[in-house]
């Protein structure tokens, strides 16, 4: 399991995705990650799907900031949207070196939700900060 949070820890920011799975019809769940694809907090899936889900968006988060230096004048993105048949996937920015990923079935107001998602990112923004990870000393190295 590639979580951050220590096996059956509630995070302190799950209330507010499922705060957001709940004011939006048909949102099915939420899982706030680091931009790197670990999970920080988690609505409506279990432990594996949410980790699975993290990698996946990280991924698509990664393409959309790559489009973005060659395409977009190095603009930062905002969401990436994929359409499947029976579903919705948003992934957004939730604050420095995070991402917000929301599932939703293809009934759901896409306006709506995106609209839910960037409220609930700007109302908590600075709390989604995600610090950079250290580089690990080289092997053998001591007193670092």
């Amino acid at each position: 399991m590639a979580t951050d949070m220590p096996s059956g820890q509630v995070s302190d920011l799950d209330w507010l995705l499922s705060g957001l799975v709940q004011r939006v019809p048909y949102t099915r769940s939420a899982v706030l990650l680091s931009a790197d694809g670990l999970v920080k907090s988690l609505h409506g899936m279990d432990a594996d799907s949410a980790d699975h889900m993290a990698a996946l968006a990280a991924g698509l988060y990664s393409l959309g900031r790559s489009a973005g230096a060659r395409f977009g004048d190095n603009g930062e993105v905002r969401q990436v949207v994929v359409e499947l048949d029976s579903t919705l996937l948003f992934v957004s920015t939730a604050g420095s070196g995070t991402c917000l990923a929301v599932l939703a079935g293809r009934e759901a107001d896409a306006a709506v939700l995106g609209y839910e998602m960037t409220m609930l990112v700007k109302s908590v923004r600075p709390y989604l900060m995600t610090p950079a990870r250290q580089a690990a000393g080289a092997p053998g190295v001591t007193g670092l």
